[in-house]
């Protein structure tokens, strides 16, 4: 996959990454490539913290992170040449570890929208499920071999994966291997938001990430922090939650003047599209 759709190549960020990830921009818009595509991106120790170093350091000029793959893969999960046998201990640091990338990955402070193709499976599902939104490729195919190898979702995904696609589909893919293709886990999942034909992906994604980014940032702000963690609250506790993020969002001068141009017909009306 060629990541660049009018952007600057390998452009500056605040931070060093490592060779394993590159950053280009399209104005607003930053591009984060996985670069291990002789590995079908799969997440070694390496990528895992350069990802957590990437999503911990946006500068406050991108309003918007597109996340993708080089090559034929989004990310075929572990990388399994790094797994060693390891004591209860270590195992739980391991789990820390990828939990806390994609718990910075959601709630970092800008929409993150993944670009997913080719091979989707394991670690690589339970990143893409910390994306706020998902545009596929038909080339995607999605899969949960953990009870093949023996091995347990351990980024979040028996956390995030049963509310995006239900309890039973998590279980039945990883207990059998079953493998769901981009059609499938769009129509019947309900897993990608938007379904496109190879090649496209990242040119969709950036129009959807620039569309995004002229609303009032605060807004966007208010809603990726605030939706993941209602559906996690009681009603009562989420209806206090929605109360206070109607204040935060509204109380913003930007807000105000974007509400005060839609009443004097300055804005434009939503369309049937």
């Amino acid at each position: 996959m060629t990541a660049q759709v009018g952007a600057d190549v390998q452009a500056e960020w605040p931070v060093k990454l490592p060779s394993c990830l590159r950053v280009e921009r399209d104005g607003q818009i930053a591009i984060l490539i996985l670069n291990r595509p002789e590995k079908r991106n799969a997440l070694s120790d390496e990528l895992v913290l350069g990802l957590q170093t990437f999503f911990s350091s946006i500068p406050s000029d991108v309003q918007g992170v597109v996340m993708c793959g080089d090559g034929g893969d989004f990310c075929a999960g572990l990388d399994l040449n790094e797994l060693k046998e390891t004591n209860t201990a270590e195992s739980f640091e391991t789990s820390i570890i990828g939990q806390r990338l994609n718990d910075t990955v959601q709630f970092c402070k800008v929409p993150v929208i993944a670009v997913l193709h080719g091979a989707v499976i394991g670690g690589g599902l339970e990143l893409a499920a910390a994306a706020h939104i998902r545009v596929a490729e038909t080339s995607a195919y999605y899969a949960l071999p953990e009870g093949t190898r023996g091995i347990f979702l351990g980024s979040g995904g028996s956390v995030r994966l049963p509310r995006l696609i239900g309890a039973a589909t998590v279980m039945d893919m990883m207990l059998t291997g079953r493998v769901y293709d981009a059609e499938e886990a769009h129509t019947i999942l309900r897993l990608s938001q938007y379904l496109v034909q190879p090649g496209e992906g990242v040119a969709k994604a950036v129009e959807l990430a620039k569309r995004i980014a002229r609303n009032a940032p605060l807004a966007n702000f208010a809603i990726i922090q605030s939706i993941p963690r209602i559906v996690e609250q009681d009603p009562q506790a989420g209806l206090f939650t929605e109360m206070l993020m109607v204040g935060v969002a509204q109380g913003d001068e930007e807000a105000k003047q974007r509400l005060r141009d839609f009443l004097e017909r300055k804005a434009n009306k939503v369309q049937r599209r």
